[in-house]
């Protein structure tokens, strides 16, 4: 089999019977929307090019801010959940940089998560994870050939964070390639009333399964930067992707902010994750 025969994903197999199970979330940017005559806060709009501006604070002081009115206008969004895909992997490190050795353009991530069923309160010492392809679009522990010549250590470009007293957790990674049928994405779970090791974690439920993805304006520049610019693999368009469907933030679009002047220099990412604990 080959390494862009083994990234080829069956539609089918990401999202859940939503008829069987269906979770409370809420995910949102770092902006306000109305809905139903409430205000929401912290919900970016639907346009991808919106979630583009850098006039929108995105560090850990703007993601307190949306935390607390969110709290206080306990109003939250709910959405179906998406399948974690066929790559997931048991047990991820519990660290703020996933990268190791990896190449690629910084993206340093801060989430938000506040809970549903508490009025939509900072949900304090939950585990957020995420896990994503490298820029030739191979995980960790499912390597398949595409250019890699290094050893498959299991562990790159995964880990996780706990959120402090007001729901926020801080990862920096790179931004992913890409492979065969799937738009650029981040998977993304979180867990509560884990036991931490000295490196990871054992236990735990998870209340949240979702995938996080990119501005594609965005996107196309950094995938024609070295390394991204050697995956000779087809892009699929986010626009065609089986699981984003078109819903912005709410369907996990993240606020990206420039760190510098040029796409190589990185971006921030901020998103609200809004969960039900009960």
């Amino acid at each position: 089999m080959t390494g862009n025969q083994e990234h080829q994903e069956q539609p089918g197999r990401h999202r859940r019977n939503t008829g069987i199970q269906r979770r409370r979330v809420l995910i949102g940017g770092g902006t306000a929307a109305v809905a139903g005559g409430l205000a929401i806060t912290g919900i970016a709009s639907a346009d991808p090019a919106d979630n583009r501006t850098a006039t929108t604070t995105t560090d850990a002081a703007s993601a307190s801010a949306s935390a607390s009115a969110s709290a206080s206008s306990g109003v939250c969004t709910l959405n179906a959940e998406v399948t974690e895909g066929p790559y997931s992997l048991d047990g991820a490190l519990v660290r703020e940089d996933i990268r190791e050795d990896q190449e690629g353009v910084e993206v340093r991530y801060t989430f938000t998560v506040v809970d549903q069923d508490d009025d939509c309160a900072p949900l304090a010492d939950a585990l957020v994870e995420i896990w994503h392809c490298d820029s030739l679009g191979e995980y960790s522990g499912f390597v398949g050939g595409n250019g890699h010549q290094e050893e498959d250590n299991g562990t790159f470009l995964r880990g996780g964070q706990m959120t402090d007293a007001n729901g926020q957790a801080s990862i920096t990674s790179v931004w992913p390639g890409h492979y065969v049928s799937r738009a650029v994405h981040v998977h993304m779970r979180v867990h509560t009333d884990v036991t931490l090791t000295d490196d990871s974690y054992t236990g735990g439920e998870v209340i949240h399964t979702g995938q996080l993805f990119f501005d594609p304006d965005i996107n196309e520049e950094v995938q024609a930067l070295s390394p991204y610019s050697d995956n000779t693999t087809q892009e699929t368009a986010l626009a065609d992707d089986t699981i984003y469907d078109d819903g912005g933030a709410s369907s996990g679009l993240l606020t990206l902010t420039a760190l510098g002047t040029g796409v190589s220099d990185g971006y921030t990412a901020t998103l609200t994750v809004g969960v039900g604990t009960a």
